[in-house]
C-alpha cells in the first residue's frame, strides 16, 4: 500500500554498486522492485519464525547458562542465520565502586562461557573498568584495521550534569559495555582476536598492557603509518555510496537525538508542574466537604498521570537515547574505516604510477605493489561484509526500538 513503511536495503547477495542509494529517494518506483517493503520489515525468515532475539543473536533472556548441560542446550539452540553455532557467551554485570586514595572508579564483572579450543577453561570471570574496555577497542583497531570495531559509550561526562557514580548512569553504561562485548563476540573475525582473548581471561590485565605496548600487527602498522601524501583519485562507486549514506544517516540521527532530548527535558519540566498541581485539589477537598470526593478523585488522577509520565521519560532516557547515541558513534567508526581504505588505495595508485614512470622494462610488477593491491582487496571485502552485518543489526535494532517506543506510548495513554 502507499502508506507502507519503506525499509533500508542491505547489501545482501548483490554488490553495492547495483543498488540505489538507500536515502536517495522516497519513491518506490525509483527504488525498484527489489526494495518493496515487506510486512515483517525485512526480518530474516529464521528470526521471524522464532522467538525474538537480540540483534547479535543472544536470546532476549540474557542470563548465562547455569550449568554445562544448559550451555550445550544453548549452543544447539542459538544457531546463527549463517548456520554458525554459537560457542562463546559473554556478559557484563555486577558493577562495583572502588574508592582509593588517588581515584574513585567502577569495575564490572565480565563472565565468559565457551567451548572454543583456544580457551584453556570453559568459564572465566574477571573484573574490568572502563579504561580496560577502551584498551581493548584500541587494540582491535590496531590489529584489525580493515574491520568495523563497535563503539564504546562516551568516556567523558560533563560535571554537574550527570553523576557518573549514580545508579542510573552506571546501569546505562553497563548495558552499553555488555552490548559492546556481545557485538565483538558475534563477529566471525574479531571474536578470535588474541587481545579479546586476553581481555576475557587475564587476571592481571595491567601486566599484559605493559608487555604488549610495543606490539602492533604488520597490517596495523602498514595502515597506521600510511602518510597523508597520497591523494585518492576517486573512491569506487560502491564505497562512495556508503560514505554518502553514512553522512546522511548520522545527520538524521543527530537531529532525532536533539529532538528526543528536548522532548525529555520538556516532559520533566511538565512533571515538576504536575506534582505541584495534584496536592492543590487535595487541600481544596479538605476545605469543602461536599466536594471532597470528586476533588480527591482529580488529585489521584493527576498522581497517576505523574507516575505514567515519569515511567515514559525513564524509558526514553534509558532505552531510546542510548541506541541513537550508539549508532551515531557507529557511523563515525565506519567513516574511519572508509578513510583507512582510501589511504591504502591511494598508496596503491601512487605505487602503480611510480612503476609506470620507470623507463626500464620489468618482467613483472614489484612485490610491494602486489602486497599493496592485496591490502586494498582485503579492505574492500572486509568492509563490505561488515557493512552488511551492520545493516542487518541496525534494521533489527531500530525495529525493536521503534516498536518498543510505540508500545510504551500506548501503555502511557492507557494509564
Amino acid at each position: 500500500s502507499a502508506g507502507a513503511p519503506k525499509s533500508l536495503p542491505s547489501s545482501g547477495p548483490k554488490s553495492l554498486r547495483e543498488m540505489p542509494h538507500p536515502l536517495a529517494t522516497s519513491s518506490s518506483e525509483e527504488m525498484g522492485p527489489a526494495l518493496t517493503p515487506s510486512p515483517d520489515l525485512l526480518l530474516p525468515r529464521g528470526i521471524a519464525d522464532k522467538d525474538l532475539s537480540l540483534p547479535n543473536g543472544t536470546p532476549v533472556d540474557t542470563s548465562s547458562p547455569a550449568s554445562s548441560s544448559s550451555l550445550l542446550n544453548r549452543l544447539q539452540l542459538d544457531d546463527d542465520l549463517d548456520g554458525e553455532t554459537r560457542d562463546l557467551f559473554v556478559t557484563v554485570d555486577d558493577p562495583k565502586k572502588h574508592v582509593c586514595t588517588m581515584e574513585t572508579y567502577i569495575t564490572y564483572r565480565v563472565t565468559t562461557k565457551t567451548t572454543r579450543a583456544e580457551f584453556d577453561l570453559p568459564e572465566y570471570s574477571v573484573r574490568r573498568r572502563y579504561q580496560d574496555f577502551d584498551w581493548l577497542r584500541n587494540k582491535l583497531e590496531e590489529s584489525q584495521p580493515t574491520h568495523l570495531i563497535p563503539p564504546l559509550p562516551e568516556k567523558f561526562v560533563v560535571k554537574g550534569v550527570v553523576d557518573r557514580f549514580s545508579e542510573e548512569f552506571v546501569e546505562t553504561r553497563r548495558k552499553a559495555l555488555d552490548k559492546f562485548l556481545k557485538r565483538i563476540t558475534d563477529h566471525p573475525v574479531l571474536s578470535f582476536n588474541e587481545h579479546f582473548n586476553v581481555f576475557l581471561t587475564a587476571k592481571d590485565l595491567n601486566a599484559y598492557k605493559k608487555q604488549g605496548m610495543a606490539l602492533l600487527s604488520k597490517m596495523g602498522e602498514s595502515v597506521k603509518y600510511v602518510t597523508g601524501g597520497y591523494k585518492l583519485r576517486s573512491r569506487p562507486l560502491e564505497f562512495a555510496a556508503i560514505g554518502e549514506y553514512l553522512d546522511t544517516f548520522s545527520l538524521k540521527l543527530g537531529t532525532i537525538d536533539r529532538i528526543a532530548q528536548r522532548i525529555i527535558k520538556e516532559q520533566l519540566e511538565y512533571l515538576v508542574e504536575l506534582r505541584e498541581y495534584g496536592p492543590v485539589y487535595s487541600t481544596w477537598g479538605g476545605l469543602e466537604v461536599e466536594l471532597s470526593e470528586p476533588l480527591e478523585g482529580v488529585s489521584a488522577c493527576i498522581g497517576n498521570c505523574c507516575t505514567a509520565l515519569e515511567e515514559l521519560s525513564e524509558d526514553m532516557t534509558e532505552d531510546f537515547l542510548p541506541v541513537l547515541r550508539e549508532y551515531i558513534l557507529y557511523s563515525e567508526s565506519m567513516k574511519n574505516v572508509l578513510k583507512k581504505r582510501d589511504q591504502v588505495q591511494a598508496e596503491y595508485e601512487a605505487k602503480l604510477e611510480a612503476v609506470a614512470l620507470k623507463k626500464e622494462d620489468r618482467p613483472k610488477v614489484p612485490t610491494d605493489v602486489e602486497k599493496c593491491q592485496d591490502r586494498v582487496e582485503c579492505f574492500n571485502a572486509d568492509l563490505k561484509a561488515d557493512m552488511e552485518r551492520w545493516q542487518n543489526n541496525k534494521r533489527q535494532d531500530f525495529r525493536q526500538l521503534l516498536m518498543g517506543m510505540a508500545d510504551k506510548n500506548i501503555q502511557y495513554y492507557e494509564k
